[in-house]
């Protein structure tokens, strides 16, 4: 079974490429957002009813 490229190829651009230090994250965390949108239409609009 014929390979695509070969293997002495293999990681050359990954291990060119400079390392960037990763941003901050910004976002909640899935569970946490959408708790805190359960909050604010559930809880909080069942009680302002």
């Amino acid at each position: 079974m014929p390979s695509h490229g070969s293997l002495t190829k293999a990681g050359k651009v990954r291990n060119a490429t400079p390392k960037i230090p990763p941003k901050p994250k910004k976002n909640l965390i899935p569970r946490r957002r959408n708790y805190r949108n359960y909050r604010r239409r559930i809880l909080y609009a069942a009680s302002s009813q």
